[in-house]
Parts: C-alpha cells; sequence; structure tokens
C-alpha cells in the first residue's frame, strides 16, 4: 500500500477565515477508524460548498479533510464485515464535518458508516449518485411511504437544476411518476425534460408570499430549497398527499400556515441522509443500482480534479452547478 496521498486540507487563520489546501499527506496522518479505503472518487454537495468556501459553520475542528461521500476500496480492516478489496461506498455520519472525509486518496472510519457497494454499479456511478442522488431515493421512499403513487398527478421538485433535485427528477420518472420541474435557470429546461421532467415550472412562480392556501396542484413534492419556495408548495399540494423536505438553500424559515395540515390533511415529511440506518441506506442503494443506468448517470455528472474543487465550491454556493461533479481522486 503506497504510503503517500493528496488531500485537500482545510485550515482556519487567526481571522476565522477557512484555506483551503492540497497537501500530501501519508497514512500515518489519517485518523482513527477500523477500516481504511483507497479513495476512488468522491463529490461535491451543497454542503461541502459551504465547508471548503467557510460560507457555513460545516467544519467543527481545524484541520479537517472536507468530503462528505466517497467510494472507494477497503486496503486494510479490523472489522470482519469487510475485507481488502471490497469496494464500499459512505455517505453521512459527519463526515467531511466532524470527521475526516472523501476529498483525498486514502480515508479511515468507522466500519458501521460503510456500505458494501451494491450490484450493477461502479464506484464512478456510486459518486455520480453520491449523497445527492442517495438524499433523492430517500424523498422518493418518503412519498412512496406516504402512499404519493403516478395515479395521483404531478410531482413537483424543487431546486431541480442541483444534485438532489435533478437525481430526483430522474428517480421519479423512472418510477412513472409524471414530474414538474422547478428552477431559475431556464437554459437547464431541455436537460431537465431528459432526465425526465414532463413539466417546467419557473422558480419565480413560487418565490411571491403565500397564500395560506391556494389550488391543489401537485400529488407530492421534493422540496431542496425550503423558505418561501416549501411555503408556496405546501399551499398547493392535493388532499392527503405529502411533501419530502430535504434542504435548506432558500431558507431555513417557513413563512407558512397550517392550514395545508388539518384542512388538507397533507404530510410534511423531513428527509436526513446524515444519520439514516444503515438498513435503509442499504435498501435505498440498491435501488439507485437498479433504477439509475449508466446513461443517465453521465446525464447528471462531470468530473474535475482534486485541484479544482475550491473554485467548484464557490460556484455550487451561487447556483452555478448543474447536477452532479465528480471528484477523481
Amino acid at each position: 500500500m503506497s504510503d503517500s496521498f493528496k488531500a485537500l486540507v482545510l485550515e482556519q487563520d487567526d481571522a476565522g477565515k477557512t484555506l483551503a489546501e492540497v497537501r500530501d499527506l501519508t497514512v500515518s496522518d489519517l485518523p482513527e477508524g477500523d477500516v481504511t479505503v483507497r479513495v476512488s472518487h468522491s463529490s461535491i454537495n451543497y454542503k461541502d460548498g459551504l465547508a471548503v468556501t467557510g460560507k457555513g459553520k460545516i467544519v467543527r475542528k481545524f484541520p479537517m479533510v472536507p468530503g462528505i461521500d466517497f467510494a472507494g476500496t477497503v486496503v486494510e480492516s479490523d472489522s470482519p464485515d469487510y475485507q481488502p478489496g471490497d469496494a464500499v461506498v459512505l455517505t453521512g455520519w459527519g463526515v467531511g464535518e466532524r470527521y475526516w472525509g472523501g476529498l483525498a486518496g486514502m480515508a479511515r472510519v468507522k466500519s458501521e458508516w460503510l456500505v458494501p457497494l451494491p450490484e450493477g454499479l461502479d464506484v464512478v456511478g456510486a459518486m455520480a449518485i453520491g449523497t445527492a442522488g442517495f438524499t433523492a431515493m430517500l424523498c422518493v421512499m418518503a412519498l412512496e411511504e406516504a402512499g404519493v403513487v403516478p395515479d395521483d398527478g404531478p410531482v413537483l421538485v424543487t431546486g431541480a437544476s442541483g444534485g438532489v433535485g435533478s437525481m430526483a427528477v430522474a428517480l421519479l420518472a423512472k418510477a412513472g411518476f409524471e414530474v414538474a420541474a422547478v428552477t431559475g435557470r431556464p437554459e437547464n429546461e431541455a436537460w431537465l425534460r431528459e432526465l425526465g421532467a414532463t413539466q417546467i415550472v419557473p422558480r419565480e412562480e413560487l418565490t411571491e408570499p403565500a397564500r395560506p392556501l391556494e389550488s391543489e396542484k401537485w400529488g407530492g413534492a421534493v422540496d431542496t430549497v425550503g423558505g418561501q419556495i416549501l411555503a408556496n408548495v405546501l399551499a398547493s399540494v392535493r388532499y392527503g398527499k405529502a411533501v419530502a423536505a430535504c434542504g435548506l438553500a432558500g431558507g431555513i424559515d417557513l413563512p407558512a400556515t397550517v392550514f395545508p395540515f388539518i384542512l388538507r390533511g397533507i404530510r410534511l415529511q423531513g428527509v436526513d441522509s446524515v444519520m439514516c440506518p444503515k438498513p435503509m441506506r442499504e435498501k435505498a442503494w440498491a435501488r439507485l443500482a437498479r433504477d439509475l443506468s449508466a446513461d443517465q448517470l453521465s446525464e447528471v455528472a462531470e468530473r474535475i480534479s482534486l485541484e479544482q474543487v475550491p473554485q467548484v465550491a464557490e460556484d455550487i454556493l451561487k447556483g452555478q452547478v448543474r447536477g452532479r461533479v465528480i471528484v477523481d481522486l
């Protein structure tokens, strides 16, 4: 096993500014854990953008290797669950926030955080999916568990040009739903239709203050934005249906009323991908491997190098990144 590898390392200066630098590290620099993984690929998510730029209080201690997900191959294991050569994927558990993450050639983690790479999916595909696709699948599963079915009418996806949103569009379309994609970037309309959207909703239609109730339009929704947009979505979901909420790029406030809940009986289901129990993780990853083709994954993903991560982190916070970004380690 090669002892040296490259990693993106975050430090904080005396003024509290976050500094990101690609460095050469050795295996002895890695934190404690019972499984060591040679990281093949990671990805850039919105939370990574906040961490790398320092524009969000994501990183709890410095120095920190960011990267909230990765895929690779086990090289050393003290766990009976994994052997050298096993392909694995990791998302969540505070990795890249409290614990060193995936934007490095090697990672050492707790075995219970890992999921075996499901059959039919390679490491590149796993990171084309990444935390964003995993979260999107949890949202789809949440809607299904709430009883939402294709006959209920179109399902709205907010933030559809982003990582979670674009994956949700593709997954819902694969599951037979009519999908309405919300985006503020008209240049992405054709791309969203290729992913499976049958309707494009301009973001501006959902940014004005919401009335307590609007006309019933949507058979369900996946919201990746929060804030005013989520309030408008809640006001227009059909009786007895559900909204799966997983993001806050539009703010943490919810300027809504209780009317949609008590007069239409709708459900607001929060979706968390960080501490999601392992049985649900395995179920979601198995379905992702089944439901997404290599062609679909190539449609939503582009590749970058480790050195490009700081710039892409800035871009993702500005809403200038479309779909998924894979980091090739």
